[in-house]
């Protein structure tokens, strides 16, 4: 029988989210939860349509937040809109207290649940979440740079003329503004970056502007919510992959956002993800340089957490 996926939070992130779960034909089905009742009917009926639609074997429906907490894997998207005037910090505060109605409201989980929160600031939300929800860290992930290392991947594949599924490369650490992109481990076809990139078969070669890369790759985003608000249909690609990493047990290696017991809280790292969650880190030859950068970024998170821990 096939599992049930919940989404808290059925805006553009949601929506899409759970458009690409019925095209995959995931779950038997997919519940749907939000304070606004009448967006969260309308996503329903308009999501039934394509289940009907791609012949998926998804059932879609509305729910309750509490037999939310009893599906196999709970997508948290539900988040604040930035408004004019506020603070960065106070749209944390009120991420967090939206995660805290959220969580509670589901307790107590089912003991296998995995819990998946895209919402932003998406490491300190995951970190949080880990304290919130009694569950075991391993079942609870966030979408963290998945989506940067797929970008990043495209953005060297158009330059170099190859597949982007060719392409190794990492994006790490806290996503965002201080996320780092791993180029020394980077391969193309098996082959270190810079090898690949010297050995092209005119003999010239192939230069890139890393720097230039990895900020395009940060600043997409930016552009794409300026332009329609979300970056939906992204995300929602990739929490489709994740999930079908879990439960179908696959044992794929993705960048999420997981807990780090060293640090004492969540960022991106490759993982190893199956049925019940992260099962290992997968560790990483980064440079001296790469590593500072990936200490800074973890350094920056953990001082806004103690920030919020001061605040409650």
């Amino acid at each position: 029988m096939l599992p049930r996926i919940a989404i808290v939070g059925v805006g553009q992130v949601g929506g899409a989210a759970a458009y690409a779960l019925i095209l995959s034909s995931l779950a038997r089905e997919i519940l749907l939860v939000d304070v606004k009742s009448a967006l969260r009917d309308a996503q329903a009926r308009d999501l039934s349509d394509v289940a009907y639609a791609s012949n998926s074997n998804t059932r879609v429906r509305a729910t309750t937040i509490h037999e939310a907490g009893q599906c196999d894997i709970v997508v948290v998207t539900a988040g604040s809109n930035f408004w004019s005037g506020e603070t960065r910090m106070q749209r944390i505060y009120h991420n967090i207290n939206i995660l805290r109605d959220v969580i509670d409201a589901m307790r107590p989980f089912r003991s296998d649940a995995i819990i998946l929160i895209v919402a932003n600031p998406v490491d300190l939300l995951t970190s949080l979440a880990v304290d919130m929800s009694r569950l075991p860290p391993s079942q609870v992930i966030g979408s963290g740079t998945y989506v940067d290392s797929v970008r990043l991947r495209g953005l060297v594949a158009d330059h170099v003329s190859v597949a982007a599924s060719s392409i190794d490369l990492y994006v790490v650490g806290v996503h965002g503004e201080e996320q780092v992109a791993a180029w020394s481990t980077a391969t193309v076809g098996g082959v270190p970056l810079d090898r690949a990139l010297a050995s092209k078969s005119d003999n010239q070669g192939v230069e890139i502007d890393r720097a230039a890369l990895a900020m395009e790759c940060r600043r997409r985003s930016e552009r794409i919510v300026e332009a329609k608000g979300a970056t939906p249909l992204g995300i929602g690609a990739i929490v489709a992959s994740i999930c079908s990493s879990v439960l179908w047990d696959k044992k794929d290696v993705r960048p999420v956002s997981h807990f780090q017991a060293e640090s004492g809280c969540c960022y991106s790292l490759p993982a190893v993800i199956r049925r019940k969650g992260i099962v290992r880190t997968t560790e990483m030859s980064l440079s001296a340089e790469e590593r500072a950068d990936l200490d800074r970024s973890v350094k920056a998170l953990r001082g806004t957490m103690e920030k919020i821990r001061e605040g409650y």
